[in-house]
Order: structure tokens, then sequence, then C-alpha cells
């Protein structure tokens, strides 16, 4: 993961646009690029979305990736740590024996 980070902070640096990498604004394009990945599955089943659409899945989920990445360097966030933390979380919210094979939320089980 290390590696990965370094080429897209190498990338970004060489182009000068850590200047236009605040916070808010990360924030708000990688809402932009999931939506774009979004558009890949609107009106299709998955299987289809998936069998017309998967390069572009590929790239709008890697610049979705870009982003959080990018957010997560520039707020000092551990990525394996906070992710963790989440899974904890969502582990109390959704116990295997109530949670098993149904897609309720939380708040319904």
């Amino acid at each position: 993961m290390e590696k990965v980070l370094e080429e897209i902070l190498s990338f970004r640096k060489e182009r000068n646009w850590e200047q236009f990498h605040n916070p808010k604004d990360l924030a708000i394009s990688l809402s932009l690029e999931a939506s774009e990945l979004l558009e890949n599955f609107q009106w299709k089943d998955s299987q289809e979305a998936l069998e017309e659409n998967m390069d572009n899945i590929k790239d709008e989920l890697a610049d979705v990736l870009i982003y959080s990445l990018m957010l997560a360097h520039d707020l000092d966030l551990d990525v394996q740590e906070i992710i963790h933390n989440k899974v904890q979380k969502n582990a109390k919210k959704y116990p295997v024996e109530k949670a098993l094979g149904t897609n309720k939320k939380y708040t319904e089980l």
C-alpha cells in the first residue's frame, strides 16, 4: 500500500496539485468519482454492467480509491487502522447471529 500511495503523491507533487487538494475538495472529488462509478450500473443489472463497462468501472474505482488515499494521507489517518475500527463497529451493529443472510439495516434487526 505504501508504494501505491507514494506513486499517487509523486504524481500529484510533480504537477503541483497539492494546492488544490484540501480536505473539502478531495471529499467533493471523491463523491463525484463515486457518482461516475455508479453511472456504469445505471439502468442495467450487475452482470450486464460488468460485461459492458468493466474497463470504465476499473478506472472510476481507481479514481475513488486514489482520492480516498490522498484524503486519508492529508488528514494523517492510518487507512488500516480506520478500516479495522469501522469493521469492529459494524461487527457490533451487525452480530452474525442477527445479520446472517439478511440485508436489513441494524435498526431493523
